[in-house]
């Protein structure tokens, strides 16, 4: 896969642009863009997508280029300029301070950034939030956490609601639960309420990934098909410091496992026409499990280009979500989703 191109500059100047959408949204730790594209199909034009890691800003730029992707660390990044601009300040903050993977450290972990998120909705007063995180931000180790997030956006006139999600219940072929915090003004919260799982069963591994295993020609990829025929286990992303092209530790490939999966790494392409054994799943594979369009593209090698997809929110789930915080926005404008196209400095 093509190498992200250099860094550009956060402090250059950015033309202004007109959005045609109603809802405006800040995004940041966007990853490879699943929360953002979510957003999108539910009605909100990004304004600012901002994301450190330079593969992930490439995904960014090369699959929505009208995006304005800022590669830049948010601790170091200011949204004052965005004050009363922003309809949404959205984001999907680092989870390994609250995963049962790790410690569970919470506050007391450096990569924890929901300070940082807090200190960015002060500074641009968006009508609403969307964070999600783990699952593991609901176990009760974090129930003083979870309230000083509650007190902290009173604070400033929000009112939070909490739910975990599992992307299964949004037609997501993987059961992949998340933690998702909502916070509204008080006028657009009596408005809210959280999407209603779908009635029909997502789609199996086996019927989402049959044409990819069938793609070279592959003689067994019906009957591969046929034996995985449940969804799919969560996928696991891995961090800089841990984690490769593969689908986990060894708990997780034994799941992969019982779907004729081998899950020891993660290929370049799919199997040839005269394989036998296992199949391992390719990058563009474990893109369809998550949910993101099959022309998404993941910048980086291998190992980078994965640890994109296995670290992203899926776009169904956060396109469901975002239509239920745009319908409160709108109702609590009483008809305001007609006024003109919003004007700002990116």
């Amino acid at each position: 896969m093509p190498e992200p191109p250099a860094p550009s500059d956060p402090a250059a100047a950015i033309p202004r642009l007109r959005l045609v959408a109603s809802l405006t949204s800040i995004e940041i730790c966007a990853g490879a863009g699943g929360q953002a594209l979510g957003l999108e199909q539910a009605g909100f034009a990004h304004v600012a997508v901002v994301e450190l890691d330079p593969h992930a800003s490439a995904t960014l730029r090369a699959n929505r280029p009208y995006w304005n992707t800022i590669q830049e660390d948010v601790t170091q990044w200011h949204a004052t300029r965005y004050r009363g601009q922003v309809d949404l300040f959205a984001g999907g903050v680092p989870c390994p301070p609250f995963s049962k993977a790790g410690r569970q450290l919470g506050a007391l972990d450096e990569r924890d950034l929901f300070p940082q998120a807090v200190r960015l909705i002060r500074e641009c007063q968006p009508s609403a939030v969307m964070l999600e995180n783990v699952r593991g931000l609901m176990d009760p180790v974090f129930e003083d956490y979870r309230a000083d997030l509650d007190l902290q956006l009173s604070e400033e006139g929000y009112t939070t609601f909490w739910k975990l999600h599992h992307a299964s219940d949004f037609g997501v072929p993987q059961l992949r639960p998340r933690t998702i915090l909502v916070a509204l003004r008080p006028e657009a919260s009596r408005h809210f309420a959280w999407p209603s799982p779908q009635r029909h069963q997502p789609p199996t591994v086996g019927e989402t990934l049959e044409p990819f295993m069938a793609e070279h020609g592959w003689k067994g990829a019906a009957d591969w098909a046929a034996q995985a025929n449940r969804i799919a286990p969560t996928l696991v992303g891995g961090s800089k410091k841990h984690g490769g092209p593969d689908l986990g530790p060894t708990r997780a490939r034994a799941e992969w496992l019982k779907l004729a999966v081998d899950g020891r790494r993660v290929v370049e392409a799919p199997p040839p026409a005269e394989f036998k054994g296992l199949p391992s799943l390719t990058v563009p594979m474990a893109a369809a499990l998550q949910g993101f369009p099959p022309d998404w593209r993941f910048m980086g090698k291998r190992t980078n280009a994965y640890r994109q997809v296995g670290n992203a929110f899926p776009p169904p789930v956060a396109r469901e979500v975002g239509k239920k915080i745009a319908a409160a926005l709108r109702a609590s404008r009483a008809g305001a989703d007609s006024r003109p196209a919003a004007e700002v400095a990116a």
